[in-house]
């Protein structure tokens, strides 16, 4: 078994590691926190933002990510084509950024 740059164990049968789950069920509810995303991510995590998100990039291209979680990886995906097709079209992206609650997105505590 290899160890990741996150120090997860890869699975030898294809299964998501511990962290990987963790990571796609924290997708799947981070908004209902007071906090924003980046704190929640720093606290739980123990790493800023950007390594946050390239590690979701690679645990939303895995196979078993679709097995644990369909709901959030399509969403992820349909975020990623609306990101590419607004770079085609030269059209700006108005999905908002996911740094804030939604609470604080639309003026709550």
């Amino acid at each position: 078994m290899e160890t990741g740059q996150t120090g997860s164990v890869d699975v030898p049968n294809g299964d998501l590691t511990d962290r990987q789950r963790e990571l796609l069920d924290f997708e799947r509810t981070w908004w209902q926190f007071d906090e924003s995303r980046d704190e929640l991510i720093r606290a739980r995590f123990g790493c800023g933002t950007d390594e946050y998100d390239a590690e979701l990039d690679q645990v939303l291209e895995h196979p078993g990510a679709m097995r644990h979680d369909p709901l959030v990886v399509r969403r992820f995906q349909r975020r990623r084509l609306r990101r590419r097709r607004s770079l085609i079209e030269g059209t700006p992206d108005t999905t908002d950024g996911t740094t804030r609650s939604p609470r604080q997105q639309h003026g709550g505590a």
